[in-house]
C-alpha cells in the first residue's frame, strides 16, 4: 500500500498507483482523452479511477471489467454517454492507462481491446530494454 499525504494534513492510502501510457513521440493517449471530456464524464470517471486507487482489483462491475488477456476497461456513463478508459497492470502494483474511448456499441470494439495489448507490448518492451 501506498501513504499520500496532503497538504491540508489528510492522509490517503492507496492500493494501486496509476500511470499513463506514455508514447515515443510523448502522447498519453489516455490522459488526451480524459482532457477532451466534458465536465461531468471526466469528473465521473476520475472518480472512477480514484475509487480503484483505493480499492484495487476488489474495484468490479459496474465501474471496472476484464476484457481479454489482462486488458481491463475504466467504465463510466453520464446519460446515454458511455466512456471507457482501458488499461493494464504491471509489477509493483502499477496500473498503466492506455487509452479511451466513447462506446458506441454493447460489446467493446476489439479494435480498442487490440489497441491496448499494443500499448502494452510497447511498454513492456521499452522497459525491457532500459532495465539492466
Amino acid at each position: 500500500m501506498f501513504v499520500n499525504l496532503h497538504a491540508n494534513g489528510a492522509m490517503t492510502i492507496s492500493k494501486f498507483t496509476i500511470e499513463f501510457y506514455t508514447k515515443t513521440d510523448g502522447a498519453k493517449p489516455a490522459e488526451e482523452f480524459l482532457d477532451k471530456l466534458d465536465n461531468k464524464m471526466r469528473a465521473k470517471m476520475i472518480r472512477v479511477i480514484q475509487t480503484f486507487k483505493a480499492k484495487g482489483t476488489e474495484l468490479r462491475e459496474p465501474y471496472s471489467k476484464h476484457l481479454d488477456d489482462g486488458i481491463f476497461e475504466f467504465r463510466s456513463q453520464v446519460g446515454n454517454n458511455i466512456s471507457r478508459v482501458l488499461y493494464f497492470f504491471i509489477v509493483g502494483r502499477r496500473a498503466i492507462l492506455t487509452h479511451g474511448f466513447i462506446k458506441k456499441t454493447n460489446k467493446t470494439p476489439p479494435d480498442e481491446i487490440q489497441k491496448a495489448k499494443r500499448y502494452r507490448r510497447c511498454f513492456l518492451n521499452r522497459k525491457e530494454n532500459t532495465d539492466d
